[in-house]
């Protein structure tokens, strides 16, 4: 039997936000049906960043993702995050493909964050600010402009050359920077920074506001305020990842919350198991970790296109002569 080996371009030949976000929104709803299995990531911490493995199974589809977060590789013109996915047969346990995991990684989490929006943000939301202008804030955008028609988008960034970097790539789009505290003043917030301690502040939040808090992914990282937790409704994608590695690691750790202020997991809201805005003044927080379930929902997808498509176009290689 061969593998598939499929490289960063032949993952973006095959892959679109429609796709992916579909693609999330279905592995979300096996997760709350119980028909995922998923253990929590788990780290090797290392000086300049930090691996994690990302194992989970679905209907039909297993594999295992090795994703690093390098904070300062963008000094050294390499990515932030790279990763690769090992996609296997779950009846034989065969590799079925190894690919490049960076894309994948980047859109699933824009897709979570968009389905999160539409679960928890108010009918009507038009206003989009990012903090932070790096990789993850494009796919950020791109997922809402998916799901959402954004007349006012705002992008901050520590690095001001970097937020005009990025109003410069969309011309055509009503994307403009600003200081954290304009981009607060939006119906939907995304922080895709590797903060260790708050930044963003209630203060600066407004009621009925949605907050994506993508940043904190690790032990020890904190993008909001304490207090806009202990004033939000918390949706997180998996509450015992959220809890070690979450917005709400930090906050929990130090016992200013616990793991009962969460109010829902992403797929109950998206299942309407659970009522996860009850107001339009309600702020509301999704706090996302990034789970192995949406790496491998996107790469049974691509799997399946590419063998569907034109197999032959592809690197196959045979691991087990």
């Amino acid at each position: 039997m061969k593998t598939l080996i499929l490289t960063k371009g032949d993952v973006l030949d095959l892959i679109s936000m429609k796709l992916v976000i579909k693609e999330v929104e279905v592995a979300f709803i096996e997760l709350a049906a119980g028909t995922a299995k998923m253990p929590a990531k788990s780290y090797v911490s290392l000086e300049k960043g930090d691996f994690r493995a990302m194992p989970a199974a679905l209907s039909g589809a297993s594999g295992i993702k090795w994703v690093n977060v390098h904070p300062a590789n963008w000094q050294i013109n390499l990515p932030t995050v790279m990763a690769v996915l090992i996609y296997s047969d779950p009846e034989t346990g065969c590799p079925l493909a190894i690919m490049d995991a960076g894309e994948i990684t980047a859109y699933r989490t824009g897709a979570a964050s968009a389905i999160a929006s539409r679960c928890l943000a108010n009918p009507g939301a038009d206003s989009l600010g990012l903090i932070g202008a790096g990789r993850q804030a494009h796919t950020q955008l791109q997922a809402h402009m998916e799901l959402f028609n954004l007349k006012h988008i705002r992008i901050y960034d520590i690095d001001n050359d970097r937020a005009q970097a990025f109003v410069q790539s969309y011309p055509g789009l009503p994307v403009s920077s600003g200081s954290i505290e304009e981009v607060c003043d939006s119906a939907i917030i995304c922080t895709t920074t590797p903060a260790t301690k708050p930044i963003v502040r209630l203060d600066w939040i407004k009621k009925g506001t949605h907050i994506n808090a993508i940043g904190a992914d690790a032990p020890g990282k904190q993008e909001l305020e304490t207090e806009i937790l202990k004033n939000a409704r918390l949706v997180v994608d998996d509450i015992e990842q959220a809890s070690k590695s979450g917005e709400i690691n930090v906050p929990i750790k130090q016992g200013h919350i616990s793991p009962d202020t969460i109010t829902a997991t992403l797929g109950d809201c998206i299942t309407g198991r659970a009522r996860c805005r009850l107001n339009e003044n309600d702020i509301t927080v999704f706090d996302s970790t990034g789970i192995a379930i949406e790496d491998i929902a996107v790469a049974r997808a691509i799997y399946n296109m590419a063998i569907s498509k034109n197999r032959k176009k592809y690197l196959e290689v045979d691991f087990l002569s």
